[in-house]
């Protein structure tokens, strides 16, 4: 295991510490957004959030941006409500 590491960043030109710290950034992110997503009860953004890997771009853009976004309401969802 620790060759293939080794043999990773060699191939990337970065060190194994530059390598783990790139992990834990996108793995902090990428919980927060997540957590975010499905407290938000934003399915669709909480399968992409998980599937895409973006070193926390998408994360970030999702916690800071998308998230404070309001749905847009259709005519439909409004006659539903209507008639409740």
């Amino acid at each position: 295991m620790e060759d293939y590491l080794t043999l990773m960043t060699q191939q990337l030109g970065i060190s194994l510490w530059m390598l783990a710290i790139i992990l834990i950034w996108t793995a902090v992110w990428k919980m927060i957004a997540l957590w975010k997503s499905a407290r938000s009860n934003a399915p669709v953004w909480f399968v992409i959030l998980a599937l895409v890997n973006s070193v926390g771009i998408l994360e970030i853009l999702y916690i800071f941006v998308f998230s404070k976004m309001k749905p847009i309401k259709t005519k439909a969802r409004k006659s539903r409500r209507k008639r409740r």
